[in-house]
């Protein structure tokens, strides 16, 4: 049994800054932000949602997936990381740094 190489595991970090200033604009950017939600990302802060996937080729499947389902206007920027580069993420609530806690990697066999 091997287990998922931190190196391969990659994060996608989908961040967006969409028009909000009319009811249509503030529809359209909550349909997307479930959309997200749907697909399987949390939200890491207001408009920063993850998801972990298992290479490349699960990335680039999202990736079409998102741009399928973006909204008119506004910017929408998808960050790919490794797992180990996550893991060096310094988190800070106020001036005290919070401990990054990856989820758990499951061994497939």
């Amino acid at each position: 049994m091997s287990t998922l190489s931190a190196y391969r595991l990659m994060w996608i970090m989908t961040l967006f800054d969409l028009p909000t200033h009319t009811k249509a604009e503030r529809k359209a950017a909550s349909k997307f932000r479930n959309y997200l939600l749907d697909q399987g990302f949390q939200m890491s802060q207001f408009s920063v949602y993850l998801r972990m996937v298992s290479g490349k080729e699960q990335a680039g499947t999202l990736y079409k997936r998102i741009k399928d389902n973006l909204p008119e206007g506004g910017r929408v920027d998808i960050i790919t990381i490794t797992d180990k580069q996550y893991e060096n993420i310094y988190s800070f609530v106020g001036r005290i740094r919070q401990e990054r806690k990856n989820p758990k990697q499951y061994a497939l066999f």
